[in-house]
């Protein structure tokens, strides 16, 4: 078992005000909601404490088994391989309007290789486990007699009490030189300012009001909740060859730059695949009260 209450931090319960109506159409309408007061994780879950996680138990994650050929109609046969999308910077300035540009499908790469075959996780111990699907996250979760968090329950503690503000430390951005959160600082995604561009190790930035790492950048964290409400309406009607449900997640990332993304923000919010691991997706845990 992982996790002590030393290593959480208790949310009381209150009605916040969740969303933003200045932002992006998903984050809107802001509304009032109530959540119960419960505990969370004070940082994402680290490769170090996902090892342990996986020597106990000997879970394979979804990353390291391979593909089902039925579930991804018209793939090349060389991607129906254990594998997962890792971020590769480009050359130089491209157009924004295609992800593809700088995600690449990469054999091989899973929690413990995260850019793939020949990499490592080496000085990564405290960074937080990435390539980690649904279901990892929640195996996980389980395992340390946890869960993992609501939308609302994450919302609820990222804000650390700032109703309504756009930034998890206030309203206003960073100032020149000011660092309060791994974002993508330069010109995405070529060229990154020294200090950014990769995930970081948790406990780098400075907490929120409630003694929480990371609620803003660093990577995308997920939530129990469907995008769309629920099962069905939360699958991608851009892509009906791939039925497979998206779960929200939160919070940004260390790719999320001013230009492009401006999502390293507590009401942002964003549609993930429940089967895929990212290099920039991982997660932490809730209890309740």
């Amino acid at each position: 078992m992982a996790g002590a209450a030393a290593d959480m931090a208790w949310i009381p319960g209150a009605t916040f005000r969740m969303g933003s109506d200045a932002h992006y159409p998903e984050e809107a309408p802001a509304r009032d909601v109530p959540v119960d007061g419960f505990w969370i994780d004070r940082h994402a879950v680290t490769n170090r404490e996902f090892a342990a996680f996986v020597a106990d138990t000997g879970h394979v994650t979804v990353a390291e088994r391979p593909l089902d050929p039925a579930a991804f109609p018209g793939a090349p046969a060389e991607n129906l391989v254990p594998g997962s999308l890792v971020f590769t910077r480009t050359r130089g300035p491209v157009d924004l309007r295609h992800v593809s540009q700088w995600w690449t499908w990469m054999p091989g790469a899973c929690w413990a290789r995260p850019e793939g075959p020949g990499s490592a996780l080496a000085d990564r111990a405290e960074h937080p486990v990435v390539h980690v699907a649904y279901e990892d996250a929640s195996a996980y979760a389980a395992w340390a007699g946890k869960a993992l968090p609501t939308e609302a329950q994450w919302e609820r503690a990222a804000r650390g009490g700032l109703d309504g503000a756009a930034y998890v430390w206030g309203d206003e951005p960073e100032r020149p030189r000011e660092r309060l959160a791994n974002h993508w600082r330069g010109a995405f995604p070529w060229r990154s300012e020294p200090g950014s561009g990769t995930t970081t190790p948790v406990g780098t930035f400075p907490p929120n009001r409630f003694g929480l790492f990371d609620m803003a950048g660093n990577v995308w964290e997920w939530t129990t909740d469907w995008y769309g409400g629920d099962e069905r309406a939360s699958l991608d009607p851009a892509q009906p060859q791939f039925p497979v449900p998206r779960k929200v997640v939160k919070g940004g990332s260390f790719l999320c730059a001013d230009s492009y993304c401006l999502r390293y923000r507590p009401a942002a919010r964003r549609p993930q695949m429940v089967d895929t691991g990212m290099s920039h997706v991982g997660f932490r845990c809730a209890r309740g009260g």
